[in-house]
């Protein structure tokens, strides 16, 4: 069992898993935080007011474990943002109630940093849970038309990790400073659910601040199972419209008139495919919410603009220009580049 810590003093590192209707998989996944070899951590689970009251009580169970219970649903976004400002830890990881993590998942992130004392955004090697041998992801990859996607999703593992920075974390099982992430703003309330991770992700490299994968610190993943899978109509919605408003308000002013028509273009030949084509009309309706909130998205991206660091050349590098990566889901992990000075607090 992980072990407990004394009130007063501070762990190295705050565990936040936010649980809604998350039944069985939460129970495993703090059953795996409990093993983990890496003891300096508190482990915070907010119960996003699931309507399954499981959630609470099996948190409760574990005694080490300090539950909040909200009273409404915050999305992930503004329970991460909670977890952000009850945390106690320098270090702020999000771990999915879907997500197992490796007895020495924690240790191996931690020894990163330690390896690295100039990065200060951490991912973790994600392998599906329900299909032996094929990876979830590494990291997250953005492509020259806008769409995002994790590196190497359901792929087989053939060793393509290797410790490399890559273009975002992926919020099932990160670890990030908690100070930066809350000097940037945290989460985009308004995204509530998914690309949220990409949003931040996007913010840092704007902020010249390079996110690491960590190939050696594996987790085991289901996927969306608590939004009913990923096809389903809450995810299609707010992917698709999550989707834009990230590029609306992180890409950069020359970047836009090439990324948008591209985004366009890519969105109706995947929308277009066999298998998606009874989501037409929800995707259609995301799109209009897209551009409905796209004013709200421009006037948050004048304050993460304000916040750039990155030149336009060092943002298109770090995104893919290849397709075959975005067909293929191809993983892209580039050499670490040397973290810019930053501004004295």
């Amino acid at each position: 069992m992980a072990q407990r810590r004394d009130d007063d003093k501070t762990p190295a590192a705050t565990v936040c898993v936010i649980a809604y209707n998350s039944g069985p998989t939460l129970h495993a996944c703090l059953e795996h935080l409990g093993a983990q070899t890496f003891r300096d951590f508190e482990t915070l689970v907010i119960d996003n007011a699931s309507p399954d009251p499981g959630d609470a009580a099996i948190a409760a169970g574990f005694p080490w474990v300090r539950l909040t219970r909200n009273t409404e649903n915050l999305g992930f976004t503004g329970a991460g943002n909670q977890a952000a400002r009850e945390g106690r830890g320098r270090w702020l990881v999000l771990l999915n109630p879907d997500a197992y993590a490796e007895p020495d998942w924690l240790g191996r992130l931690m020894a990163a940093a330690g390896r690295h004392p100039e990065v200060l955004s951490f991912t973790s090697r994600q392998m599906a849970a329900d299909a032996p041998g094929m990876l979830d992801g590494l990291g997250d990859v953005m492509s020259i038309t806008g769409i995002p996607y994790r590196g190497g999703y359901l792929n087989p593992d053939l060793g393509q990790a290797k410790e490399g920075e890559v273009f975002s974390p992926c919020g099932a099982a990160m670890m990030i400073d908690r100070a930066l992430f809350l000097r940037l703003g945290g989460f985009d309330e308004a995204f509530f659910c998914y690309g949220e991770d990409v949003d931040l992700g996007y913010r840092l490299q704007l902020a010249g601040e390079p996110t690491l994968l960590v190939p050696d610190a594996v987790i085991q993943h289901e996927g969306s199972a608590s939004t009913g899978g990923r096809k389903s109509e809450f995810a299609v919605f707010h992917g698709t419209r999550n989707r834009f408003w990230v590029l609306f308000k992180n890409t950069p002013a020359l970047l836009l008139p090439l990324v948008v028509p591209l985004h366009l273009l890519a969105l109706t030949a995947i929308y277009l495919r066999r298998e998606n084509r009874p989501h037409i009309r929800l995707i259609l309706r995301a799109v209009r919410a897209a551009f409905a909130g796209a004013p709200a998205m421009f006037r948050a991206r004048r304050d993460v603009q304000r916040l750039r660091r990155a030149s336009v050349w060092q943002v298109a590098r770090a995104m893919t220009w290849n397709p075959r990566d975005l067909s293929g889901r191809r993983p892209v992990i580039k050499p670490l580049r040397p973290a810019p000075p930053r501004p004295r607090d």
